[in-house]
């Protein structure tokens, strides 16, 4: 195992996150989440230990929660809008959800911060 493995879930998170152009850490309903302007695109939530809940699409949510029952689930209040929640208490799979929250980041972005993206990661 990775020694980075290790480092508390909400650390690794803020580092996948906060690289985005212009993201930034608020809270929302007392969880930590993580912005881009005004949109949320992850949110941490401790309910029954670590998740993250990221903005996806509908399809994307269904696909990912038929692939792995025990990782994935449809998290409560934003479920119903395509969100996909990760169980990060389950030796989460890090690149993976890197690549979700630059996909929820992309959804909730200005065109102009996801052009800018686009552009650093030729």
């Amino acid at each position: 195992m990775d020694t980075d493995d290790r480092r508390d879930p909400l650390e690794r998170l803020r580092e996948c996150c906060l690289a985005l152009p212009e993201a930034h850490e608020g809270t929302t309903v007392h969880h930590p989440s993580f912005k881009v302007r005004d949109r949320t695109f992850a949110i941490h939530a401790d309910r029954e230990g670590p998740d993250v809940w990221i903005k996806s699409t509908a399809e994307e949510q269904q696909e990912l929660i038929a692939s792995d029952t025990d990782r994935f689930f449809k998290p409560p209040y934003l479920g119903p809008k395509g969100w996909v929640g990760v169980h990060l208490d389950r030796e989460p799979p890090w690149d993976e959800i890197a690549e979700l929250i630059t996909e929820g980041y992309r959804l909730a972005a200005p065109k102009r911060l996801v052009a800018r993206l686009d552009e650093s990661a030729d």
